[in-house]
Parts: structure tokens; sequence; C-alpha cells
């Protein structure tokens, strides 16, 4: 997997953190602000969007009298606990990101989440100054499926997108890898399980943690 590899480039929520939950514990509580419930297949309409794209998306869609900077405060608010006390790295990730450090592999973040909820989150465990570079949607044009986070983020880590490898756990997220012209390795996450067969067959590997590479290493 990592022949010919010079940049591992993770998402954040669901393939390198454990927090797919969060959000839509987090979009309940929100939108019961207004007495609005939770639309069935809401976080399938937003995934892939920039915190910037899905704030837009909420403010239309629900009509919400704050604009679209104070939801996005709002939010950083609501995550901000639970990033700090109830989200876990994916098993093996840690030791992963200290093998590829040592090895000379660029590391990078190319999310759809806050920079703020994403520097929280690596302090938190220890592992912010292992990276290379944070991209987020907020900083490109277009969010996932469109290739720009990912394309950013091996511009910034100085490494061609055919020697980078991404990890992602969501469909849109796949299809930014690969339309950047990476190979991609999709990560098993319970929030996603419906979809594996479509994300096995999308992306180059699959993976239930990271202990699968450890084990090969």
């Amino acid at each position: 997997m990592l022949k010919d590899i010079d940049a591992v480039l993770f998402d954040l929520d669901g393939s390198l953190v454990d927090s797919m939950g969060i959000w839509k514990e987090i979009d309940i509580a929100y939108l019961g602000r207004y007495n609005i419930p939770l639309p069935e297949g809401l976080q399938g309409e937003i995934e892939g969007m920039s915190f910037s794209e899905t704030a837009c998306y909420f403010k239309e869609k629900f009509c919400l009298p704050e604009d679209v900077e104070q939801i996005k405060k709002d939010w950083n608010d609501m995550a901000w606990d639970k990033y700090t006390h109830q989200v876990p790295l994916k098993d093996g990730a840690r030791e992963f990101v200290e093998y590829c450090r040592e090895n000379g592999i660029r590391l990078g973040i190319a999310t759809s989440n806050s920079r703020l909820l994403v520097e929280n989150v690596m302090g938190v465990h220890g592992i912010l100054d292992y990276f290379d570079t944070i991209v987020t949607g907020c900083d490109v044009e277009r969010g996932k499926p469109s290739p720009d986070v990912y394309l950013e983020a091996a511009r910034q880590c100085k490494v061609i997108p055919e020697r980078c490898l991404v990890f992602e756990d969501i469909i849109p997220g796949i299809m930014a890898g690969k339309a950047a012209g990476m190979k991609v390795c999709a990560v098993a996450d319970e929030y996603s399980r419906h979809q594996e067969q479509e994300k096995k067959q999308l992306s180059d590997y699959f993976i239930t943690d990271y202990l699968d590479i450890m084990k090969g290493l």
C-alpha cells in the first residue's frame, strides 16, 4: 500500500477519528433550538460539504435567522467539548501516523470540518505536530467530491498527487481522492456501514482499522 507513496492524506471524521455519530447529535440539538425535527436523510445530503457550505445549506433549507458565521460559531461551541472528551482515534491510527513520520512520509489532513475542531482533537491526542499541513473545505473553492481539498493538501506537502495515499470513510471523499489522481484506501466506519460494498468498489484498498496495516509492516 505504501509503495511509491511520499504523502499520506487523511480525512478526519470517520477516517482518522471516530466522530461521525457526534454530528448527528449536534444537528438534532441545534435544530431543536428552532423546534425543527431532524429530517430523514439530512446527513446524506450534506456529506462532503465544507463547514461553510453546510452552514449555508442549513441557513437556506431551514430559514435560520443567524448568519453563516454565527451558525459555524454555534456548531464549534457545541462540538468543542465532544471533540475534547468523546472522540477517540481509530484503532491503530496513532501507531500508523508515527510509522509514517518515522519513515519520512509526509502527513496531511484534508477535511470538511472546521480548522478549530481539527486542531483541538489532534492536540488532545498529541499528534498535531506530526502533520505537515491541514487543509479544510473552507480553504478551497469546492468541497468533496471535488478534488480541490486533496490537491491543495498535496501541493502544501510538496508531493505530486500520484504519490499520495488518501484515507477516507465516505463516498464523496473517496471520489474526491480518486478525482485528484491519488490512491485511496476506504476506512470502515459504523456511520457508513450500509455503503461498505460501494466504498470497496470505488477505492483501491479497504481497511477495518489501521491495525490492519500495522500487521503487515
